[in-house]
């Protein structure tokens, strides 16, 4: 499990906006490119746990701010299914 983990956190750490884009559309998540960049920018190398409650709270509040609390609530969705 926690190679799993590992896994999918190393991937959205090092996610491309294209990644992104493509992850948005495949799960109906309304994002912008310019918006994905800056999700991207915040993401990357920051590694980010999505798996504890904390840091992934904190990443949504700054896609909230970057996109809107929608998109949020949408990209949280997206992470409960990887984390359950």
């Amino acid at each position: 499990m926690v190679l799993f983990q590992k896994i999918i956190n190393q991937k959205l750490n090092n996610i491309s906006v294209e990644e992104l884009m493509q992850y948005a559309k495949q799960f109906n998540v309304s994002i912008e490119r310019t918006q994905a960049a800056e999700v991207v920018k915040a993401m990357n190398g920051k590694n980010i746990n999505i798996f504890n409650v904390n840091e992934r709270k904190q990443l949504l509040t700054k896609i909230a701010r970057i996109t809107s609390q929608q998109t949020a609530q949408q990209v949280n969705q997206i992470f409960q299914k990887f984390t359950n």
